[in-house]
């Protein structure tokens, strides 16, 4: 029986897909906005864009089971006990680096300041109901109403699309399923262990969903790109230069400035040697987009390092799936972008808000290419945007995220090898 033949599409690499749907779509909407009619592109709009909005809808489907079960697998992976000291330098370590990261890439995203002019009368028209939802999601404005918001009901949260508690929640369901697991209790030692098992499982499939999301990218790409190129034509190349020189400006400050810092601080060692010894998985996780595809590469260079495995076992797979220093400096080019193109003044509170949500992003991001773009629903849903803006930023952020995905996760990966060579590997002289 003769083998079946790949079509055309099938043979085309799978990393050129996404690209080769966004230069098509941007090349069919500018041909559509300079030679057709707005009266032939209102008819032809209507047919292409249902294919960009299935993509929408089914990254917003698989958002919630991927936040939720890698961070309790992630926080559920802690060895409370075991690790003692060395777990909770890279935990703090971990949380200290996405902190900066996001008020980074706020203070930078501020300083580029993307903007592009409002998509005529349809931004025009949300602009002042997208700044009244903004201020009624921070009533109060004060940052006791802000903590308190993030203990609620979880499931009373799902149901109204509320990231932050269901994050929240998830990060102590999974410490306390640690700590008794570390209790030396019997009983409850095999269901907790049955329990994380059905999470991992679960966590696994939803991974799957994204496997399968992501076949449907090239497609969901396309359309949305000639939709907005369509309606604005070359006013989104601005906005897409501005998000991209800030976005690589702040993974090569991250990269050559911050974290050499922080190794000769804390090591007392030539950082840029350091970094000569990571460049394996620092290439890796450039071409693969995938912090988890980078692990093993992370593993033997860390192994080269002299870090014991006890460290990097718990060191990088917590690290592939809470440590996104690379997101926490993308977000909020995009959260700028949306303020500026609705017409939303955003107050000393709300840039609060927007890093404290940015870190809580970045701990759900999981280790598979593209999950900063689920992320991107969380950020710009707690800027106050209603859901048709929302899809708007986020088809806008879809055609260039292939680009920044790459120098995003070399940066996360950059940032857990660093982390677990500071905290792991043996003291040695000067050189």
């Amino acid at each position: 029986m003769p083998t079946a033949q790949k079509s055309f599409i099938g043979r085309i690499p799978p990393a050129w897909r996404v690209p080769i749907g966004f230069v098509l779509g941007v090349a069919g909407g500018l041909i559509m906005q300079r030679f057709v009619s707005p009266q032939a592109l209102a008819r032809v709009l209507p047919v292409v864009a249902p294919f960009g909005d299935v993509m929408v809808a089914m990254l917003k489907m698989v958002v919630f089971p991927i936040i939720f079960f890698s961070l309790v697998m992630g926080a559920a992976s802690l060895p409370l006990k075991q690790s003692g000291k060395v777990g909770g330098k890279v935990v703090a370590w971990y949380a200290a680096t996405s902190a900066f990261a996001a008020v980074l890439g706020v203070a930078l995203a501020m300083a580029f300041n993307p903007s592009m002019d409002s998509p005529a009368a349809a931004a025009a028209a949300h602009a002042d109901e997208a700044q009244k939802m903004a201020q009624e999601a921070l009533s109060g404005g004060s940052f006791a109403d802000f903590f308190l918001g993030l203990f609620v009901n979880p499931f009373a949260a799902l149901a109204a699309g509320n990231f932050l508690p269901i994050i929240v929640f998830a990060l102590l369901f999974g410490v306390a399923a640690r700590c008794l697991l570390d209790g030396g209790d019997e009983q409850a030692t095999g269901p907790v262990r049955s329990l994380l098992a059905a999470c991992d499982g679960a966590q696994r499939v939803s991974f799957k969903l994204i496997d399968w999301v992501i076949l449907y990218f090239p497609v969901g790409v396309f359309a949305l790109t000639f939709k907005n190129f369509a309606e604005n034509g070359t006013k989104l190349f601005g906005p897409y230069l501005q998000i991209l020189l800030c976005v690589v400006t702040c993974v090569l400050m991250m990269i050559f400035v911050v974290y050499p810092v922080a190794i000769a601080m804390f090591r007392r060692e030539n950082p840029f040697r350091v970094l000569a010894r990571l460049r394996a998985p620092m290439l890796t996780a450039f071409a693969t987009r995938s912090s988890a595809a980078t692990l093993p590469v992370s593993f033997k260079a860390m192994d080269e390092a002299g870090v014991p495995r006890e460290v990097s076992s718990f060191s990088l797979p917590l690290g592939a799936t809470v440590n996104m220093d690379g997101v926490c400096v993308h977000l909020p080019a995009f959260a700028i972008l949306a303020a500026n193109l609705f017409g939303m003044h955003l107050t000393a509170a709300q840039l609060l808000t927007l890093v404290a949500s940015v870190i809580f992003a970045s701990i759900g991001a999981g280790g598979v290419p593209g999950c900063s773009m689920f992320l991107l629903f969380m950020v710009l849903g707690d800027m106050g945007l209603p859901n048709d803006q929302v899809t708007m930023i986020v088809a806008l952020a879809l055609g260039i995220n292939p680009i920044l995905d790459m120098f995003e996760t070399c940066c996360n990966v950059t940032g857990d090898n660093v982390c677990t060579y500071v905290v792991g590997a043996p003291k040695i002289a000067n050189r």
